[in-house]
């Protein structure tokens, strides 16, 4: 047997190259600002050792379920009491409003569930505007494609956030603005408190979710639990340690690539044109979007447009505080949008694959 044959039948060899090479990439792309660069880092890094025939078979469901509760706990402590305070007063109009992006992007899926190969669910999931990250993680348990919807998911996130900053500018006048009024960060709290947080919000969350039979307890369970914890300040700023955070998007990332086919891969690259073209139609009508919420809640335009775009958190973020806007507001509007989008997907979610049907097991 050559060198080659028994290095594709050592099963800990597989691993530790996809591990090693998730690194590596994972570096690279985090130089080049790459949003969730781990996650990229692993859907890349595991699509190309699945087609070379050096990938392990699959990644363990309770490694998924682990990086879902991590992925989860995230996601619930963006919600800070004193951020969505700021939305509490004009909760009506914010709340439908971000309804209407829920209600925008999951048309565009139905439309690309049209295209050969793909079904409405799929569809509807990937083009879903809110948690990308989150969505792609519980994509398979809902009965989706997650192959599919990883690859839709991040182009939005990168088309969105490579466009943000122009469009801000030609569309809205923004400019690039020193924000000196804003005093620098207070220290946080301990990484082992931040690991503490995680544990218990997992623990907690994941066995009440399955009681509780929610679609995707592992994510949805320790996401509640952390939204609890946070908006009732009993977190103290503790936050999951990012080299836990950059492991379990790492393996949210191995579970879509290690899944991956030459037939597979064709699918979604056939797909890239109209996935393309509906995603810059959803951020044109969440634009849309934005005009109103500016108009009922007293937004300046250029806050409506970032409170509405379908984009990444912190891109949005970084985008605003260079803009010198009201960074707090744009901020509570978007992560409400992201809790609710991983609220309610789910749950439509489960109603399509009954409906329309699900991806075949495989």
């Amino acid at each position: 047997m050559t060198a080659y044959g028994r290095l594709r039948n050592v099963r800990w060899w597989r691993w530790l190259l996809l591990a090693v090479l998730t690194a590596g990439a994972t570096a690279a792309l985090a130089v080049l600002d790459v949003p969730s660069p781990a996650l990229f880092a692993g859907l890349f890094v595991a699509t190309a050792v699945a087609l070379a025939g050096l990938g392990p078979a699959r990644v363990a469901r309770p490694a998924t379920a682990g990086g879902q509760a991590v992925i989860g706990v995230v996601i619930g402590l963006l919600a800070r009491p004193e951020t969505l305070a700021t939305v509490a007063t004009q909760w009506i109009p914010v709340l439908l409003i971000s309804l209407g992006t829920l209600l925008v992007s999951m048309a565009a899926g139905l439309l690309m569930g049209l295209q050969r190969g793909v079904t409405p669910l799929t569809g509807m999931l990937a083009q879903t505007a809110g948690g990308a990250s989150g969505l792609v993680a519980i994509s398979r348990e809902l009965g989706g494609d997650e192959r599919t919807v990883a690859v839709i998911q991040y182009l939005r996130v990168g088309l969105v956030t490579a466009t943000m900053p122009v469009v801000a500018a030609l569309a809205y006048g923004a400019q690039h603005t020193v924000p000196a009024d804003l005093a620098p960060p207070g220290p946080g709290a301990p990484w082992w408190a931040g690991l503490a947080v995680t544990a218990v919000c997992a623990a907690i969350g994941i066995p009440l979710g399955r009681v509780a039979r929610i679609p995707a307890p592992a994510l949805l369970g320790p996401m509640a639990v952390a939204l609890v914890l946070s908006l009732t300040g009993l977190t103290a700023d503790a936050a999951v340690p990012v080299p836990v955070v950059d492991v379990a998007y790492a393996v949210i990332g191995w579970q879509a690539g290690l899944r991956y086919t030459r037939a597979a891969l064709g699918t979604v690259v056939r797909l890239l044109p109209l996935a393309t073209a509906l995603i810059l139609a959803v951020v044109a009508l969440c634009a849309g979007l934005g005009l109103l919420l500016s108009h009922f809640t007293g937004m300046t335009l250029l806050e409506g447009y970032l409170a509405t775009t379908p984009g990444g958190v912190y891109a949005v973020l970084a985008t605003a505080i260079s803009s010198g806007v009201d960074v707090t507001s744009v901020v509570a509007v978007q992560v409400l949008r992201v809790i609710l989008m991983l609220l309610v997907a789910p749950w439509i979610a489960r109603f399509v694959g009954r409906r329309l049907g699900a991806e075949p097991a495989r």
